[in-house]
């Protein structure tokens, strides 16, 4: 196993459901490949339900909620997609503060496919440049953000680096950059 982030904590912050399974899967199994601690963090204790686009797929056990944790308790914020997911925690004043918390304390947050709603609602892709589902493109911008059609970008225009990408298609080089970004944190 791999050392790179021996020592780092990494939250997964989704909603009870509407996960898209495999942005949450895949990038679990890298920072632990890593050498990482991911945790699940929701905002109800419990399971988490994933999908697999519309359809019910797995369900993960949470190691906590919004209301046991903080962003001091971490050292980067992984952000699955899943049009339900992020939706569903955009509404929830806690998880939004709870991201939030990141981009002031400066530490890494990567998001994935339609994760960059629920950064539109905690205000911080004003002045920053990213990716996501073509869907968001005019969220992104109305929210002060650049929007851009890449598999994964690195943005470091902010307090934090933010690492972003598309779909589940760009998860390859997704989480690559960010392994490499919480590394680096």
């Amino acid at each position: 196993m791999a050392t790179q982030l021996q020592g780092k904590t990494i939250a997964f912050l989704v909603a009870p459901d509407g996960i898209e399974q495999v942005e949450l899967t895949e990038p679990w199994k890298a920072i632990e490949q890593a050498g990482g601690t991911p945790r699940l963090i929701s905002t109800r204790s419990g399971e988490v339900q994933g999908r697999d686009h519309l359809e019910k797929a797995d369900t993960f056990p949470v190691d906590a909620t919004v209301d046991e944790v903080s962003a001091d308790d971490f050292d980067g914020l992984a952000l699955p997609g899943g049009v339900a997911n992020p939706d569903f925690l955009r509404m929830n004043d806690k998880a939004v503060a709870f991201v939030r918390a990141f981009f002031d304390a400066g530490k890494p947050v990567a998001a994935i496919c339609h994760a960059p709603w629920t950064l539109v609602e905690a205000d911080v892709v004003r002045g920053r440049t990213l990716t996501s589902w073509p869907s968001l493109r005019t969220d992104i911008r109305n929210a002060g953000g650049t929007w851009v059609d890449e598999e994964v970008r690195i943005c470091t225009a902010g307090p934090n680096t933010l690492v972003t990408s598309r779909r589940p298609d760009d998860l390859k080089a997704y989480c690559q950059e960010a392994v490499e970004v919480f590394a680096s944190a």
